[in-house]
Formats: structure tokens, sequence, C-alpha cells
């Protein structure tokens, strides 16, 4: 009786302590300043959302989808942002198919066969430093070597300065954040699971195809949405490897190769050509560019969380 006696007790402190009745000042002081916060940061993001959609405003009102479907112009009432939407839209293609495969497979290397030496220890620790690395400074490097060292490659008739040279300097510069990341789902990964699998005769490329990787799926999915994101917003390295910031004639068509070699723009680098220009008209065409950028994103975000969480229920 008395042991029963006891486990209630506990069991009722415990229940006492979960549902904070005891009084901790300190504890309720810590948590309203979190609470706090939270509340500022999403006060701040929604008054600059209301900020910017009040401006945007009048020129979705006026031209409605045609603001999209329209080229870039030097007339205010023509100009529109479907180079730029297309630009970006082949760029964070360009990034998803050079640095994502790149990126998990480093991370797969580095955390399931890599020995733990000094010689990888540096290497993490020098890739660690990549991912804080400003972006201007890898927009320098896309200069140095992908507009000049490569141009033969990247673009011969513009010098280089093409979609390929702006697609690779972004995928140097979200390359080490998707290691990092993928690293860290691998690393979340229970050690349990590899030595079951070594446990029934599985070899370290069936544990980490069949087991490893599929645990680690939404965590490396979440780490891909992330760095294609970022990317998506990069402004400075784009203008750095030629991305147009003035009037961009429409493409003639051709090949595939013709549209990664030709001269190209994104909406990040027109939304900081427009804010430069004087008048309240490039005032609100800068609004609009920003909503539809925040739209796109948020469309290729959700696209991937749904596809991240059927994948991850299937599994």
């Amino acid at each position: 009786m008395a042991i029963v006696a006891s486990e209630a007790s506990v069991r009722s402190t415990v229940e006492q302590a979960l549902r904070g009745s005891k009084r901790d000042l300190r504890g309720r002081l810590f948590e309203a300043a979190l609470l706090g916060s939270l509340l500022l940061s999403l006060a701040v993001l929604l008054a600059l959302l209301w900020s910017v959609l009040q401006t945007a405003l009048p020129v979705f009102a006026e031209r409605g989808f045609d603001f999209v479907t329209s080229n870039m112009s030097r007339i205010e009432s023509r100009a529109g942002v479907r180079q730029a939407l297309i630009g970006s839209l082949l760029l964070i293609a360009f990034v998803f198919v050079v640095a994502v495969p790149l990126g998990i497979a480093a991370a797969i290397y580095l955390q399931e066969y890599a020995k733990d030496t000094k010689l990888n220890r540096l290497l993490i620790a020098n890739i660690r430093n990549l991912a804080g690395v400003p972006s201007i400074v890898f927009g320098i490097l896309g200069l140095v070597v992908f507009v000049q060292a490569f141009r033969v490659v990247t673009g011969p008739e513009v010098y280089g300065k093409s979609i390929i040279s702006g697609g690779l300097t972004l995928s140097v510069l979200v390359i080490p954040i998707v290691i990092l990341v993928s690293m860290e789902a691998l690393r979340a990964v229970p050690t349990s699971i590899r030595e079951a699998a070594y446990g029934v005769g599985a070899t370290r490329w069936e544990v980490v195809r069949s087991h490893v990787l599929p645990y680690a799926a939404p965590g490396i999915f979440t780490g891909v949405i992330l760095s294609l994101a970022r990317a998506f917003g990069e402004t400075a390295p784009l203008l750095l490897v030629g991305a147009v910031t003035g009037y961009l004639s429409p493409g003639l068509g051709g090949s595939l190769l013709e549209v990664l070699q030709g001269q190209y723009t994104a909406l990040p680098t027109i939304v900081f050509s427009w804010s430069r220009q004087p008048g309240d008209e490039w005032r609100e065409l800068t609004a609009a560019a920003i909503i539809v950028l925040l739209v796109v994103i948020m469309i290729v975000n959700a696209a991937a969380i749904v596809l991240r969480n059927r994948y991850e229920r299937k599994w």
C-alpha cells in the first residue's frame, strides 16, 4: 500500500509540474519574453507585408495579370516581370539540377563513408565557414571563374554573362548549406537502424540506400527547400555575373543551349533596378514585383513541402 501511495504521489507531482500549477516566476517571465519576441517578429513581418501590398495594389488593380505576362520596358505603364520570372525559374531549375545532387552526395560521403580524420574534420569546418560567407564573395568567384575563365562554355556571344554563369554561381552558393543540412539529417538517424541492417547481412550501400536515406529524407527535403528559397532571393551574385538590370529585348527562341547561354534577368534583379528609378510609378512597380517574388517562393516551397510529406507518409 505504501508503494502504491508513493507512486500516486509522484504521479500527482509530475502532473502538476507539467500543468505548470507550481508558481515559477522566472519561468513565467522567460516564457512571456519568448512570446513577446515571437509577436514582435510577426508584427514587423506583417507591417512590411502590408506596406508592400498596399503600395502594389494600384498596379494589380489597373493591370491585373498583364503585369505578370508583360516584358520589361522603359515605360512604366508597359513594364512587366515575365522575362524576370522565366529567368528566376530557369536559375532555380539549374540550381536544383546541379547543387542538390552534389550536396546530398557529398553529405552522404562525409557522414556515412569518410573516416574521422583530421583532414575530414578540416574539410567539414571549411564547409561550415563557406555557408556563412557573404553572397557577394560568391558573386566575385562567379565573375572570375564562370564569366571570364569559362566563357567559351557559359556564353561566348555575351562574354559569359548567361544563365549558366548565374546558375553555377548560385549552385556554389547553396551547396554548403545543402551539405550541412543533409549531414544533420543523416546524423539524426538512430544508430540502431544501421546496426539492425548490418546484423542481417546488409552492405553499407544497402544500409544507406534502403534505411538511412529514407529515414533522413524529410530533413534533407527541408534543407533543399531552404536552399532554393535563398537562391531564389539572391541579388548581389547575379548583378556581378551579368544579370540585366535595364531593358532586355524579348528572346527570339532557339535551342535550350542558346537560351542558357543568352542574356537573362531575375525577379530580385529587377526589384533592385526599379527601386532606383525616380517616381511613384516605379515605386509601385517595385512593390508589385516583390509581391510576385514572394508568391512564387511560397508556391515553390508549398509544392516541395507537399512532396516531402507525401514521401514521408508513403515511406
